[in-house]
């Protein structure tokens, strides 16, 4: 066998040790979700750290009003296509709603499809303490987990909508337990979503972990966006939400003057035209 060592292009690839070694620096963390392999690699190729196939799909691909809907195999498809896309970035999938709350078993075998089929290098789920045995059973096997606190979409019956989740003394300690327990778990960061951000703050400090915030201030160890919102591709986003660009408004000035000039028989003109 040769012993003439390659260069991969998993070379330079960010792993979940890269995240613990960007804590120890205070070196901000970036997680962008995607769901494609065009977006993919340019988000890649832009530099993001972390690239989540977030369950998000749901609502900004599929038109759904909560993730709830979103099954497994979908999941692994949209991981799929991601992970091609990815040649730097952290991959991690969503596990879906139901796919980790039942029998043990069945959560572990869930996020080897993830990792097997769909090429994700960690998993994501929603939960503390009520998580803490999936989650030491999913690293058990040798898959590396974020976990999810604080605003969990998955449960927005039992918090009867989208709220800020950790205010008062006993929202407080619940979140700060969670997160807690999240880490004694076995889990190498945690998304921190709609907590007050003294609250976040504080959990950051405390926690060896990173903390990747949403909607949870700035001192977070990172932070994420949904990419919708972040390209503007969304009406009426969040209010922790910043727009860094408008292609929602381009793509429909873009389209407008594609319909006005084939309308016009101005396209395709000669340039665009063989002879």
């Amino acid at each position: 066998m040769s012993t003439t060592t390659k260069t991969s292009k998993t070379e330079h690839r960010i792993t979940v040790r890269s995240l613990e070694r960007f804590k120890s620096a205070n070196q901000p963390i970036t997680m962008m979700t995607a769901y494609d392999f065009c977006f993919a690699q340019l988000f890649d190729r832009a530099g993001i750290d972390v690239l989540l196939v977030g369950d998000s799909l749901a609502n900004v691909v599929q038109g759904r009003e909560t993730t709830l809907p979103v099954t497994c195999e979908e999941m692994i498809y949209h991981t799929k296509m991601v992970s091609r896309g990815a040649s730097r970035s952290l991959v991690v999938a969503d596990m879906p709603f139901g796919s980790y709350q039942g029998a043990l078993t069945e959560g572990v075998q869930n996020a080897i499809a993830l990792v097997k089929e769909g090429g994700a290098h960690a998993v994501k789920l929603e939960g503390g303490r009520s998580m803490h045995e999936v989650i030491a059973r999913i690293v058990g096997a040798e898959i590396p987990v974020m976990g999810h606190v604080g605003l969990t979409p998955q449960s927005v019956h039992k918090m009867g909508g989208y709220r800020v989740q950790g205010r008062g003394i006993t929202g407080r300690e619940r979140i700060i337990e969670d997160a807690r327990a999240v880490q004694e778990a076995g889990a190498f960061a945690v998304v921190l979503e709609g907590v007050p951000q003294d609250l976040a703050a504080a959990i950051t400090d405390e926690l060896v972990i990173p903390t990747i915030g949403i909607g949870a201030g700035v001192e977070c160890d990172g932070q994420v966006l949904v990419m919708h919102d972040l390209l503007g591709l969304n009406e009426g986003a969040p209010s922790f939400v910043k727009q860094y660009a408008r292609l929602g408004a381009e793509t429909l000035k873009a389209t407008r003057n594609f319909i006005d000039e084939v309308r016009e028989r101005k396209f395709p003109d000669p340039e665009h035209s063989y002879e």
